[in-house]
């Protein structure tokens, strides 16, 4: 079930990818969902896995901070849609990283911040500043994150 898990995400991810190279709203409101069926396979993926409480709570209470801080510095960025797209997707990479976390497979761990982290890339180039820099730190983060999670198809976790 997590090799489909992740390959299912994995698809979702590439999806994403495809929309989200045109600058068009409706594309990238779509890309968000692409993206966000992603993270929540992905979390289904982890959930497969022996599950620490702690380890879980940890990483969602930090992912949370994480969370509120990016929210508080994007909102006055956000309109429309995507002041109900933005916090729902975040919500769902919160849930995705902190799955990640209770799996207690550094692998999965370091490849789901490695992905919510090259979001933060993603959401400062569409909401805050255009700039070559964001693509630069974002993208190699993403795709080693998805490198990642494809090799813990075949690696196992602890």
């Amino acid at each position: 079930m997590y090799a489909l898990l992740v390959v299912a995400a994995l698809a979702f991810s590439w999806v994403g990818d495809v929309l989200l190279v045109w600058r068009n709203k409706s594309l990238f409101l779509a890309g968000i969902a692409a993206f966000l069926l992603a993270h929540v396979a992905y979390a289904g993926a982890f959930a497969t896995h022996r599950f620490d409480q702690l380890a879980f709570v940890i990483a969602l209470f930090i992912w949370i901070v994480v969370v509120v801080i990016l929210i508080r510095w994007l909102w006055k960025y956000l309109d429309g849609p995507y002041r109900f797209a933005v916090p729902i997707y975040m919500a769902a990479i919160t849930m995705m990283v902190s799955f990640a976390g209770a799996t207690k497979s550094p692998l999965i761990a370091v490849a789901a911040g490695m992905f919510a982290i090259s979001d933060i890339a993603v959401a400062r180039d569409r909401f805050v500043r255009q700039s070559l820099t964001n693509k630069i730190w974002g993208i190699p983060l993403y795709y080693l994150a998805q490198v990642l999670f494809a090799i813990s198809v075949i690696q196992p976790a602890p």
